[in-house]
């Protein structure tokens, strides 16, 4: 009897050990979906985030998830979509996995007129939300590829909508949001292509998600600084976690953002995006690059999103799994 009350005891205090510790299942998982295994590359842009509910979403897919049969992706309930540039509609995707090289990715799968995300979308029976004039436009493109229109929904500065657990809104970016003569057709197409120009679809955005754990993310879209990251995501959102895009040129620079960071969001931590660069090799950052800048020059925690590789986000902003 002696020796079965020391194993009940033992098999007791192990319980509440366990206990104690924060559940990985009430956090929010986010996994980097770029061009090449491990790395974080050229024009790696797409992750998804998941609720502790279940809520699967995809933000920004580009060029570098392989389409709706993309075996990284899984079940996706929404979409999101900063802007129409191709990079982050995606115009093309790569023939297999790690195709082509870090630097120099093979997209030589082309998916336009209807767009990688639209087909992501139709394939996966998933809303696409977005900000602008941009729902009524891909109401019309998921029809036409076989969807619903209805799946395109609208969410514009200041109101939300709620996917499960996950409440979203769009905010303010600072870019542009002219869509390429490649995802139109007919002679509009031609015209628009033999003048050089693009069709606005209003102003581009970002996001805020609010999860059920209570993470509060920014994701930043393409970008300069603009005073609404004080204003409404720091003050009125109150963002303890962020995706920042670095690139420079077409977004704000290694040093800018880690002023938005530290000056403005004020997260617990932040993902690097949108580097344009072959940011590492086996799975380290680069000395020189626009993405070692942006750590050192950062003053809270920044996680680099190794394609495939899973993180976990408490609450609070905290990475909680796979924080190397």
């Amino acid at each position: 009897m002696r020796g079965k009350a020391s194993v009940f005891l033992i098999m007791m205090g192990a319980f509440a050990i366990g206990t104690a510790q924060p559940s990985l299942s009430q956090n929010v998982k986010v996994t980097p979906l770029g061009s090449h295994d491990g790395e974080f590359c050229v024009l790696d842009r797409a992750l998804i985030f998941e609720d502790p509910d279940g809520t699967r979403i995809l933000y920004d897919a580009g060029r570098t998830v392989r389409g709706p049969d993309d075996p990284r992706l899984g079940k996706i309930d929404a979409v999101l979509l900063s802007h129409v540039h191709g990079d982050h509609l995606g115009d093309a995707v790569q023939p297999s996995a790690n195709a082509g090289e870090c630097g120099k990715p093979d997209f030589s799968v082309k998916v336009t007129p209807a767009s990688n995300t639209v087909n992501i979308v139709v394939g996966k029976k998933a809303k696409l939300l977005v900000g602008s004039e941009m729902a009524s436009f891909f109401g019309k493109k998921i029809a036409a590829a076989g969807g619903d229109a209805s799946q395109a929904v609208l969410v514009r500065f200041g109101a939300s909508r709620k996917v499960g657990g996950v409440t979203i809104t769009t905010v303010p970016a600072v870019h542009s949001n002219g869509l390429s003569p490649a995802f139109l057709e007919g002679d509009l197409a031609k015209q628009l292509s033999e003048n050089g120009l693009t069709i606005s679809l209003g102003p581009p955005t970002g996001y805020v998600l609010q999860f059920s754990n209570g993470l509060v993310a920014y994701l930043s879209g393409d970008t300069g600084i603009t005073a609404e990251q004080r204003l409404v995501v720091h003050d009125h959102y109150r963002a303890n976690f962020m995706v920042i895009n670095i690139g420079d040129v077409f977004t704000t620079g290694p040093k800018e953002a880690a002023w938005v960071v530290n000056e403005l969001v004020q997260p617990a931590s932040v993902i690097a995006s949108h580097a344009n660069e072959a940011a590492t090799k086996d799975g380290k950052v680069q000395e020189g690059t626009k993405t070692a800048t942006f750590i050192e020059a950062t003053k809270v925690p920044v996680y680099v999103p190794l394609s495939g590789k899973t993180m976990a986000f408490d609450g609070g902003g905290k990475c909680v799994s796979a924080c190397e």
